[in-house]
């Protein structure tokens, strides 16, 4: 199977809101408390909230989506500049039966493209404390742990701080 990286579009929204909220389930079931992860899921992947953000605005490069062969959409992911030579990643989540196939590495590499394009020398992406797929995914991909920061938008009393991991890009 060939996993191929290109720009989300509006037809991919509901793949994209399913990739991401399976995704937050597989990886915080256990974690978080269940009304934790639907109400994070209901605020961050929502058909309405993903389509008004397909494409690029100030701070964020626009959705990107990983397909197979069949043109399915198997995984999901976006990031943005933060600083003049900094880009981060602000999601990525594959579909959790499709893990394992090349696509996640895909948006990360087709992302980082973008981000290399406008100008960034490093790059950044925050994941959530104990997150045991998505902390080895990164650091397999030569990010280093940097530190911590509290979690993004969030109020929520079980809420982790979220691991820094810092990269060099050429």
């Amino acid at each position: 199977m060939t996993v191929k990286a290109r720009r989300a579009a509006a037809a991919d929204v509901s793949a994209m809101c399913r990739i991401c909220s399976d995704g937050w389930r597989e990886t915080y079931s256990g974690r978080y408390s269940e009304a934790r992860i639907e109400r994070t899921i209901d605020r961050f992947y929502t058909p309405q909230r993903v389509a008004g953000e397909i494409d690029p605005a100030p701070g964020w490069d626009g959705w990107w989506v990983a397909v197979d062969d069949a043109e399915q959409v198997v995984a999901a992911g976006g990031g943005g500049m933060t600083g003049p030579e900094t880009g981060e990643i602000f999601v990525l989540y594959a579909d959790p039966t499709r893990r394992r196939q090349g696509a996640g590495t895909a948006l990360l590499d087709a992302i980082t493209a973008v981000q290399v394009g406008r100008g960034a020398r490093e790059q950044w992406v925050a994941v959530a404390e104990g997150n045991d797929k998505g902390i080895p995914f990164y650091e397999a991909r030569g990010f280093i742990r940097r530190g911590t920061r509290p979690p993004y938008e969030t109020d929520e009393p079980e809420a982790a701080d979220s691991v820094l991991f810092w990269r060099r890009l050429a």
